[in-house]
């Protein structure tokens, strides 16, 4: 089955909002075996979204729509594809009285147009009742093609999709498809393909494909099978050559990410940190906050900016700044002790470094940062070149850090 996303409204067209449901869509339609070759946005206009529709059904046998449901004149998804379909228009009244359900619920007056939301095809519509809006979806299949069509709000796609929608696809479906994602630190995109193209070429079931994702690499194993059972039973022993391949830089598997395996390593070991930064201005500590529960080994962060606050919070000294200045590898070792033994951590991280855009040169160019590290009672700092704007350079610098104290928590116990 191939399948084109299609999403429907002038706000995305004009970038006034962000599309994730197409991101989503794409992911849960990859897991499930369905290819999609295109992407489209088009704006509220009825000729323009009639032709795109009839395009979209001339190169895939799904189309998945967002958006273009809700009460207004506008509003036209719906009755477009009926047209495609040749598919007559009926009040559903389940949908309309759940759609006056919500209206109580909300405390608001419902307006005639809103019953324009509970017309559903009368012959072959599939209705996906909304428990989170207004706009029920609706599925129609008819001469090999299918249409289903979802609200726009990503609160309202996700569970449709996810309880609704998915199950029929899966129903339609002769055989499983099951993926997992390997998730790499420290290793570029390429890089990694490099080092694994022979198992990537190799393979034809299941099926590799690499990709790249804020800093990281991802590695994506999809298999093919009669059940869930068999498609993870093709799957490990790839899995595992992989990661025998790839050694300590795979840090985890599936949807998470390094602050959260970090944390995790934390609590497990029981082990307390503090963290340092400079020009990562409050990152890593913002990162490992994210996790519930890391109070228990989280005891302070820091965002010592200035030479003064170096000294006066860390201890670090006035001949080590300027001797070798902020940025330097002996400051980042002063930093991370000093919060260690400042704090009462048994581990301690500091950054320094320049961000940019300005403030670089030919010694010490923008992108520079130094990390430090007090672990076990023997601190450490490593020189680290990052390329990019302000942000990137300290969205890289924080991923790395916490990278580093992964590896340091899973070898050096």
């Amino acid at each position: 089955m191939k399948a084109e996303i299609l999403a429907v409204g002038t706000e995305l067209l004009l970038g006034d909002i962000l599309n994730t449901n197409a991101q989503y869509l794409a992911k849960e339609l990859a897991a499930l075996g369905i290819e999609v070759y295109y992407q489209t946005v088009v704006g509220d206009n009825p000729q323009r979204l009639e032709d795109t529709l009839y395009h979209a059904f001339s190169r895939a046998d799904l189309v998945i729509t967002t958006g273009g449901l809700g009460p207004t004149e506008d509003d036209l998804t719906k009755e477009t594809a009926a047209k495609y379909f040749d598919e007559s228009l009926v009040l559903d009244e389940k949908a309309l009285t759940q759609i006056e359900v919500f209206f109580d619920k909300i405390g608001r007056e419902m307006t005639e147009n809103n019953r324009k939301q509970a017309y559903v095809p009368a012959r072959n519509g599939v209705v996906l009742y909304n428990a989170n809006g207004t706009a029920p979806g609706i599925i129609i299949e008819k001469n090999r093609k299918m249409i289903i069509m979802l609200p726009g709000p990503p609160k309202e796609v996700v569970p449709m999709f996810e309880n609704q929608a998915k199950p029929y696809l899966i129903r339609k479906q002769e055989c499983t498809f099951l993926s997992r994602i390997l998730r790499v630190a420290s290793v570029g995109e390429s890089a990694m393909e490099e080092m694994v193209k022979d198992i990537i070429d190799a393979q034809t079931n299941p099926t590799i494909a690499p990709y790249a994702k804020d800093g990281e690499a991802l590695l994506r194993i999809t298999a093919k099978a009669a059940t869930k059972e068999a498609a993870e039973r093709l799957i490990d022993p790839v899995a595992a050559t992989l990661r025998e391949r790839l050694g300590k830089s795979v840090y985890a598997e599936g949807e998470t990410d390094m602050e959260t395996e970090v944390a995790k390593l934390l609590l497990e070991q029981k082990k307390t940190i503090a963290v340092a930064e400079s020009c990562t201005g409050g990152e890593i500590s913002s990162r490992l906050i994210r996790f519930s529960g890391i109070s228990e080994v989280f005891l302070e962060g820091c965002v010592t900016y200035t030479d003064g606050a170096k000294m006066k919070r860390l201890g670090v000294s006035p001949q080590t700044l300027a001797k070798f200045s902020a940025v330097s590898k002996e400051t980042a070792l002063e930093m991370a002790e000093g919060i260690a033994k400042t704090s009462g951590a048994q581990i301690g991280i500091a950054t320094t470094g320049l961000a940019g855009p300005d403030g670089g040169t030919e010694e010490k160019p923008v992108g520079l940062v130094y990390i430090g590290i007090y672990y076990n009672g023997i601190v450490e700092a490593k020189a680290f070149h990052f390329a990019g704007s302000r942000n990137r350079i300290r969205d890289r610098a924080t991923f790395q850090a916490l990278d580093w104290l992964r590896r340091k928590l899973q070898y050096e116990k």
